[in-house]
């Protein structure tokens, strides 16, 4: 565990110092656009969970669309990451995590617009296996079974996913038990790839990534109700945007009814009705 804690800060640094490089570029690059065509392309930067990769990207191109002028760039990524990243100055511009603790961490440090937070969309987590597995899972009871020896999922400490998967573990009274064999991932979309691949005898994903792998995995089972607190997704300007106004606008076509349908589509849940469970 020390080795891999050291490996992720180290990965971490990396993808700070890319991310401010990129960006950087990336301004010089808009900057040369625009002197050639004669108008300025101002470039938004959202930083988002990985489990909204599709979604987030599709909703960026109707923006582009309706705003010709603007450029969305999109950093994806645990939530916990793209958190730090944000602390430690990363210009970003738009936040949307997949759990309210990174938000209200945010927030609490003054980093987001307060008036700007709402809660996007939500989710839920399931059990799934390869496609091809060869024995029979049919619930999260089966986790115990001498044939699943690796289980995927996000590690806890900064993938909300994976702390999902540790509440449902944990009211199911298995988490001890199967704690050797978990395989912590940098983010939900890995612990998804180990099961394709079928690297794993399980993973525990949201639903919205099951349904994006489409045959090449098998849902087990939602977790129980009440088993883990709501998956919800809260969106925000950050405090240190250069470009308020658009970064207002693209929270704002997020969650039109556009912007919903978009979520709706790839398989994301009302807010109002996860709450609910």
């Amino acid at each position: 565990m020390a080795r891999g804690s050291a490996r992720a800060k180290g990965e971490f640094s990396v993808t700070v110092k890319w991310l401010m490089t990129a960006f950087a570029a990336a301004i010089v690059a808009a900057g040369a656009i625009g002197s050639v065509s004669g108008a300025t392309q101002s470039e938004l930067l959202v930083s988002g969970a990985v489990s909204l990769r599709e979604s987030l990207q599709q909703i960026g191109a109707l923006f582009e669309r309706g705003h010709p002028q603007a450029k969305v760039v999109f950093n994806f990524g645990a939530s916990g990451v793209l958190q730090q990243q944000i602390e430690r100055g990363a210009p970003v511009d738009v936040f949307v995590s997949a759990a309210p603790k990174q938000m209200d961490n945010l927030q609490a440090k003054g980093l987001i617009l307060d008036d700007t937070r709402r809660t996007l969309t939500a989710n839920q987590v399931v059990l799934i296996k390869p496609s091809n597995v060869r024995f029979d899972l049919a619930s999260f009871k089966d986790l115990m079974r001498p044939e699943v020896k690796r289980i995927a999922i996000g590690n806890p400490r900064t993938v909300p996913a994976g702390e999902y998967a540790r509440e449902v573990l944990t009211s199911l009274k298995i988490w001890d038990t199967l704690e050797p064999n978990l395989i912590l991932t940098e983010n939900v979309r890995q612990a998804l790839v180990y099961v394709i691949r079928g690297e794993v005898e399980a993973g525990l994903v949201y639903g919205t990534d099951a349904q994006s792998a489409g045959r090449e995995v098998e849902v087990v089972a939602a977790a129980p109700k009440g088993s883990h607190r709501p998956v919800i997704y809260p969106i925000a300007v950050v405090a240190a945007s250069k470009v308020p106004a658009l970064a207002r606008a693209f929270v704002d076509l997020a969650l039109s009814d556009e912007g919903q349908e978009v979520l709706r589509a790839h398989g994301f849940r009302s807010a109002t009705k996860e709450t609910a469970r």
